[in-house]
């Protein structure tokens, strides 16, 4: 099994002391914490929330959108990392027909917790309809390192099914990026910057990744690569990062994914290792010692993420937070289940060896905590000045995102009653 335990632990344990903070303050001096999370750092500045000033657009740079349309674009450049590897790399996870069953399951994953939230929110009427349909998309998601946790601790750390867990969140994450890239566009769309960040990513690709190898065919030194990767290394890329972020924010396009043109351009190991896999710190090839150089700068991002995201009174619980939690518990586990077991038997697509069918439904139950994507979507779908029963649908889907975690305990009950058998090793 790959040793992910303290990537994982390092991250959950700062997000979820930043969301306790947050929560905490929010709760105690309310007036305090907005003002925080609201705080005007730069004023009239190029990159900000935009709002229209006599027919000009004005960007306002606050803490808020610091963290959440900046810095978490670190974070989605991981994620978009791994994917990235696990679709293209030799032994990559989401490549051939090991990966075909996940990827159903994600299917399903996702369409159950959809059909479940926009279902119940029709049936409690078309004013709640009217007002969270726009949320349909965060019950979606699936935490990976919160999921990897509960996972180990329900199958225990050499179950199949953990490593079913794995694959099954990535390719969500995979998905929940192109949803948030489609469905929730921070703007007017202004096609021609989002092409002005394709072409600084396939400039980037030919000037610093394919020349210099297409130049060094047959020299077995490969001094041009060597050269590209010592002298300049990873700094053509930290530019066209910086210039595509901006080409998203200009386009209409969520910033926090403007890094993820340019992570596919940087050159990378030539197989993978796993999800996360500890074999990857050996590797030297720019895109894992980046990854390596940004992970306990994204762990304090993720702490900061929790801190802005997460501040959410108690008595802004409502019809949206049981729509958020329904999707997550109940569309997650049938929909996993029901889509995983059409692949397996049906289509004959089967299970990995060890894993029963029975255990897709666990799985789904634990694929159920959404957390930190489910958050950052809550704040991206709503715009805080929509309410629902006299509360900010925002702030009640977010409850319904924090909740999610009784999702855990909800694995661990399924897991005992199911005779799930641990695997150790």
């Amino acid at each position: 099994m790959y040793r992910v335990w303290n990537f994982v632990t390092n991250y959950s344990l700062l997000l979820i002391a930043g969301a306790v903070v947050a929560l905490l303050w929010a709760n105690i001096d309310p007036h305090s914490y907005h003002d925080f999370v609201e705080f005007v750092l730069i004023d009239d500045f190029f990159i900000g929330h935009a709002h229209e000033v006599d027919g000009h657009i004005h960007r306002t740079l606050t803490l808020h959108y610091l963290i959440n349309d900046v810095l978490m674009a670190l974070f989605f450049a991981i994620a978009a990392k791994e994917v990235w590897e696990a679709v293209i790399l030799q032994n990559g996870s989401l490549r051939g027909k090991k990966a075909a069953t996940p990827l159903f399951a994600t299917l399903g994953g996702m369409l159950g917790p959809i059909t479940v939230y926009l279902g119940l929110a029709a049936i409690l009427g078309s004013t709640t309809f009217d007002a969270v349909s726009r949320g349909w998309a965060i019950p979606t998601a699936t935490d990976i390192a919160f999921s990897y946790l509960v996972g180990r601790i329900v199958f225990g750390a050499g179950h199949p099914a953990v490593r079913f867990l794995l694959l099954l969140a990535i390719a969500d994450d995979a998905a929940g990026l192109i949803i948030l890239a489609i469905f929730y566009p921070s703007g007017e769309l202004a096609m021609e910057w989002f092409g002005f960040s394709v072409l600084v990513a396939v400039a980037t690709f030919v000037i610093f990744n394919w020349l210099p190898r297409y130049l060094d065919r047959g020299d077995q030194l490969r001094k041009r690569s060597t050269w590209m990767r010592t002298k300049l290394s990873f700094w053509p890329y930290a530019i066209a990062g910086c210039l595509s972020w901006y080409g998203f924010q200009e386009a209409g396009l969520h910033p926090a994914l403007g890094l993820l043109p340019v992570v596919l351009t940087i050159p990378h190991a030539d197989r993978a290792f796993g999800i996360f896999a500890e074999a990857e710190q050996y590797l030297h090839d720019i895109l894992n010692e980046m990854e390596h150089a940004l992970k306990i700068p994204v762990e304090i991002i993720l702490f900061f993420f929790g801190l802005a995201n997460a501040g959410v009174e108690f008595s802004s619980i409502g019809s949206p937070t049981w729509l958020v939690l329904a999707g997550l518990i109940i569309g997650k586990p049938v929909g996993v289940m029901l889509f995983g077991y059409i692949a397996a038997h049906p289509l004959k697509l089967g299970l990995p060896a060890g894993m029963r069918t029975i255990d897709l439904f666990v799985v789904g139950c634990v694929a159920a905590i959404g957390f930190t994507v489910s958050l950052f979507i809550a704040a991206v779908a709503f715009d805080s000045s929509v309410q629902l029963e006299g509360m900010r649908v925002q702030d009640a889907a977010k409850m319904g995102a924090l909740f999610s975690f009784v999702a855990a305990i909800i694995s661990i009950v399924a897991g005992k009653l199911l005779r799930v058998e641990k695997q150790h090793s």
